[in-house]
C-alpha cells in the first residue's frame, strides 16, 4: 500500500512539474490559433520600468518588417525569422533559424532579390512553421518550402514568374495558412488565382479561386459559420468565403478599400465578422445560420483617414469580443467602440502618440492586455468599456526604422515559451515575462 501511495504522488508531483514548466508555441502569424491570443500561465504582472527589459539574448538582424515565429522542432526549440542584407550592393532576402533557448544561428538561406514595392525595407510576412516545414514568403512574391530541421528548399514558388502576379504597392504580406494538406497563399495572380492551394508536402497546386485587380494584405483565415468551415479571404473589392476543400465561392460581401489597404485579420465572434480599413473604416457582417449568406449590418460613414468615425486603422489587428471592439486608429488613437452598433466609447493617445500611421499591436492574455508600440515599449494595461487603465511600461527594444520624421517598429512580436520575441532592423531578442 505504501509503495502504492509513494507511486501516486510521484506521479501528481511529475503532473504538476510538466504542466508548470509546459510552453506554448506562436508557429505562424497569429499564434497557435492565429488568433492573437497569448494563453500560457504563469506571466509577469507587471513590468519593470528602468531602462531596457533584461534579455535571455539577443541576435543580429538586418531589416525586415516580419515577425517571428516560434515552435519546437525535434525537440529543439526554434525561432524563424526573414530579414534583408546587402552584399557588395546586391540585395537578398534572408531566412534564418535561431536557437530559441541561446539565440545561435542553426541555418540560413539566402537569395538575391532586387526589389520594386515602396517601402524596400525587407521582408513583411511571418514563417508558418508545420509538421517539421517551414513556409516563408518574401516582399517580391517568393514563396519556400524549407525542412525546419536544416534549412533544405523542399519546394518553392515565384508569384511574379508563375502566376503573372501583379504585386501590391508594399509587397506581398499575407502570411499563408496551413489547413490540413494544404498551404492556402494570397497570390493575386492572373487567371482566377487571388487565393492558390498549394499541396504543403510538394507544392503542387491543388485550387485556385477568385479574380481581384489587387491582391491585399489581410491573411486567409478559417472560421466555422452555421457547421461548416469557410475560408474567409478579405481582398481589396470583397470579403469571400470559400470552401476550404475546393476553393468554391460560398458568399461575397462587397467592400472596395482604397489603396487595396485590406490589411487586418478578419475577426469573428458567433455569427459575425468584423473588418476594419485605413481610409474605408469598420464594416460589421453577420452570416447566416446556415452559414450560405451574408450582410453588413453596420458600417462606417467617413472615407477618411483624419475625420474618422469608428476605427480606421493602419497595420494592426483590432480585439473583438463580442460586445466590444478595441483597436488603434488612423492617427494613433486606442478606441473602443460599442460592437452592436459601432459607436465609439473612449479613446487615447497615452498607449501610443499622435501622428500620421502611429500603431500599437494589442495581445489579449488572460483578464488584461499585451500592447506592443511602435516606439518599442510593451505595455500591459486593462482595456473595458470605461477606459484604459495602463499597469505598467518598459522598453523592449529601440524603434530604428524612419517613418514621419520618427523612429518606429512595425513588426509583431512572437509570444512563447513563456517569453516575448521582438526584432527592429539591427537584432532580434528574446525577453523572458515567466512570473518568479
Amino acid at each position: 500500500m505504501t509503495q502504492k501511495l509513494t507511486l501516486i504522488a510521484s506521479m501528481l508531483c511529475a503532473s504538476l512539474i510538466s504542466q508548470s514548466g509546459f510552453s506554448d508555441d506562436w508557429p505562424q502569424w497569429g499564434g497557435p490559433q492565429q488568433d492573437l491570443v497569448w494563453r500560457e500561465t504563469g506571466i509577469v504582472k507587471t513590468l519593470p520600468t528602468a531602462g531596457l527589459l533584461p534579455r535571455v539574448w539577443s541576435a543580429p538582424l538586418g531589416e525586415g518588417y516580419s515577425g517571428p515565429a516560434v515552435a519546437e522542432v525535434n525537440s529543439r526549440w526554434c525561432v524563424y525569422v526573414t530579414d534583408r542584407i546587402f552584399k557588395q550592393r546586391v540585395g537578398y532576402e534572408r531566412v534564418l533559424c535561431l536557437d530559441a533557448e541561446e539565440g545561435t544561428q542553426i541555418w540560413s538561406y539566402e537569395y538575391p532579390v532586387e526589389y520594386s514595392v515602396s517601402y524596400p525595407a525587407g521582408p513583411r510576412s511571418t514563417p508558418v512553421i508545420d509538421a517539421g516545414r517551414v513556409y516563408t514568403l518574401g516582399a517580391q512574391g517568393h514563396l519556400f518550402c524549407f525542412d525546419a530541421e536544416n534549412g533544405k528548399v523542399i519546394w518553392q514558388k515565384n508569384f511574379v514568374e508563375d502566376f503573372g502576379t501583379k504585386l501590391p504597392t508594399w509587397g506581398s504580406v499575407a502570411s499563408p495558412l496551413v489547413d490540413g494538406n494544404q498551404l492556402i497563399a494570397l497570390v493575386g495572380g492572373t487567371q482566377n488565382s487571388l487565393v492558390v492551394s498549394f499541396d504543403k508536402a510538394t507544392g503542387k497546386e491543388l485550387w485556385r479561386s477568385l479574380e481581384d485587380s489587387a491582391v491585399g494584405y489581410a491573411p486567409p483565415v478559417i472560421f466555422t459559420f452555421g457547421g461548416k468551415r469557410e475560408l474567409i479571404v478579405w481582398h481589396p473589392s470583397a470579403v469571400s468565403a470559400l470552401d476550404p476543400k475546393t476553393g468554391k465561392l460560398i458568399w461575397e460581401v462587397p467592400y472596395g478599400v482604397r489603396y487595396g489597404l485590406s490589411i487586418a485579420t478578419p475577426r469573428k465572434v458567433g455569427n459575425r465578422l468584423f473588418v476594419a480599413s485605413f481610409y474605408n473604416g469598420p464594416r460589421m457582417i453577420e452570416v447566416s445560420d446556415d452559414g450560405s449568406q451574408a450582410k453588413i449590418v453596420w458600417s462606417g460613414n467617413s472615407d477618411s483617414e483624419i475625420n474618422t468615425d469608428g476605427l480606421h486603422p493602419i497595420m494592426m489587428t483590432p480585439i473583438f469580443n463580442g460586445t466590444h471592439i478595441y483597436g488603434v486608429c488612423s492617427y494613433g488613437q486606442l478606441r473602443c467602440l460599442d460592437a452592436s452598433n459601432g459607436r465609439r466609447l473612449w479613446e487615447t493617445e497615452k498607449a501610443t502618440g499622435k501622428g500620421r500611421w502611429w500603431n500599437a499591436f494589442i495581445i489579449p492574455h488572460e483578464d488584461r492586455y499585451f500592447l506592443h508600440n511602435e516606439q518599442g515599449d510593451l505595455i500591459i494595461a486593462n482595456l473595458t468599456p470605461q477606459g484604459y487603465e495602463e499597469i505598467s511600461r518598459a522598453k523592449l527594444i529601440e524603434p530604428t526604422r524612419p517613418v514621419q520624421r520618427r523612429m518606429t517598429i512595425w513588426s509583431h512580436p512572437a509570444f512563447a515559451m513563456k517569453s516575448v520575441f521582438a526584432r527592429n532592423d539591427k537584432e532580434i531578442v528574446r525577453v523572458d515575462l515567466s512570473a518568479k
